[in-house]
């Protein structure tokens, strides 16, 4: 500021040089002294008036220095209200960003409480389903997204006698490698080292241990987080199971032997061997054969059932034609047919058929089961038509009718034991429930499968196939 200030010596009027004065003082005094007094005050005029010059130049530079000072003054004092301008709004700004500064910091202690409030219910709820794994009466192992195990807990350990310490050598291993730990071998043997299949099994280790396994495929939104082996034990169920079968096969057959004596009985009466009887005696009895044959009946698929669930249900294993057991069936069949008003029809194959290795009595019951349903469940005037062919590398025996149909609420349950559809209850009151059961069991140990399709009052159509002899199979 002072150098803004400063003042060029040129730029102010020197004054008269003391040299010029004293040189006019020596004239003046000479002048004095010769009595020039009118030249004398004519100098002093002309000193007078360089003064006045002088005293004007100076007044001039006072003035302009007093205009650039203020000039000078008025710019700094814009330059201070502009910085001082700039420090307001700055220091807003700072304080400003202080404000958010400490919101964030308030926001983001808030978010670390929540965090840790999260975590430690995380590592509650961590620790409630590592105790409910912990003492599940099923034995869990969980495996990973690359099917290694992640997780097993003491009940597997207890079903297959493996100790804690051996139960842990095998996490992080794939069940393939399972094998080392010697009482895990059943588990690996049943399903192959392969957990891919997502299906349900059981597994038999002795009358008193037997499991059933379950493999459940664990999906996040995007990705498979892992698959769940869980081991329920049903040796129980299984015991109590067994002694049903063999409760009803004891008791099939011991009903079997005196229902038979009262059916030959009964034949015999009938047949007139023990003498006369008279029309209203032969009406009765023939109503009671007639019961006789149903309870007959009731036995043979009791039986039946108990060998399919003892394993032991085929037991002719032979080489066979499927037409000429079909067509022998369809004889038998055509005079009730024609009693009941229905068409029953038979349409053999457009080409040879290959023969297939069956159990003949045991495939004969499953073609009867088909088609004494389509003639029980078709009104009057209705049409039964059965049809065989080839399929593949096996036969296709298809019955087809115009009877009622199945609803399809109940179409899940028509394979099982002892159902019988609600509107064949209504139209039929005698049956067990079990003739499709034991067809479609024997269907299945002959390697082959059975299926229907059916609507409600449009009729039904059964199909099974039957693997040729040639062909890969269950009994070959």
């Amino acid at each position: 500021m002072n150098q803004n200030l400063k003042i060029k010596i040129s730029d102010v009027p020197r004054p008269l040089r003391p040299a010029v004065a004293a040189k006019d003082e020596v004239a003046i005094s000479g002048i004095q002294k010769q009595g020039d007094i009118p030249r004398k005050n004519e100098r002093k005029n002309d000193e007078f008036c360089e003064l006045d010059e002088v005293r004007g130049q100076l007044e001039e530079t006072r003035s302009v220095m007093e205009i650039r000072i203020n000039a000078k003054t008025k710019e700094l004092r814009d330059q201070a209200e502009d910085l001082e301008k700039q420090i307001k709004e700055r220091t807003g700004e700072l304080q400003k960003k202080i404000e958010e500064s400490e919101n964030s910091r308030m926001a983001l202690m808030n978010m670390l409480e929540d965090m840790e409030d999260l975590r430690r219910r995380a590592e509650e709820e961590k620790e409630k389903t590592l105790a409910i794994i912990t003492n599940f009466t099923d034995g869990l192992m969980l495996f990973d997204s690359v099917d290694r195990l992640a997780l097993v807990n003491s009940q597997m350990g207890l079903f297959f006698g493996v100790g804690k310490e051996d139960a842990k050598r095998i996490i992080g291993k794939k069940i393939a490698d399972f094998g080392e730990v010697v009482g895990f071998k059943p588990l690996v043997d049943l399903l192959g080292g392969d957990l891919t299949k997502i299906a349900r099994k059981e597994l038999f280790i002795s009358e008193k241990a037997v499991f059933e396994v379950s493999l459940l495929e664990i999906s996040g939104q995007r990705n498979k987080v892992g698959v769940l082996l869980i081991v329920h034990d049903i040796s129980r169920e299984k015991m109590v199971e067994r002694m049903k079968t063999e409760f009803v096969s004891i008791a099939a057959h011991q009903l079997r032997t005196p229902i038979s004596a009262i059916k030959w009985t009964l034949r015999m009466i009938l047949d007139g061997d023990l003498g006369p009887i008279t029309e209203e005696q032969r009406e009765f009895l023939e109503k009671t054969y007639k019961s006789n044959e149903r309870m007959i009946n009731l036995i043979n698929d009791l039986l039946n059932v108990t060998r399919i669930e003892e394993g032991r249900h085929l037991y002719n294993i032979v080489a066979a034609d499927m037409t000429v057991l079909v067509q022998s069936l369809i004889v038998n069949y055509a005079d009730i047919a024609k009693q009941k008003n229905l068409a029953l029809d038979y349409e053999g194959p457009v080409e040879i058929i290959p023969q297939v290795k069956i159990d003949v009595e045991k495939m004969k019951l499953v073609v009867s089961n088909l088609i004494e349903n389509a003639l029980k469940y078709t009104p009057a005037g209705g049409k039964i038509s059965v049809s065989i062919g080839q399929k593949d590398d096996g036969v296709l025996v298809t019955v087809r009718d115009t009877g009622m149909g199945i609803s399809a609420e109940q179409t899940d349950r028509i394979f099982t034991k002892y159902f019988r559809a609600s509107n064949a209850v209504r139209m039929e009151t005698e049956g067990t429930g079990l003739g499709l059961f034991i067809a479609k069991n024997i269907v299945e140990t002959h390697g082959g499968k059975i299926w229907f399709d059916s609507r409600e009052g449009k009729g039904t159509v059964f199909c099974f196939t039957i693997p040729s002899a040639e062909a890969d199979s269950i009994l070959q």
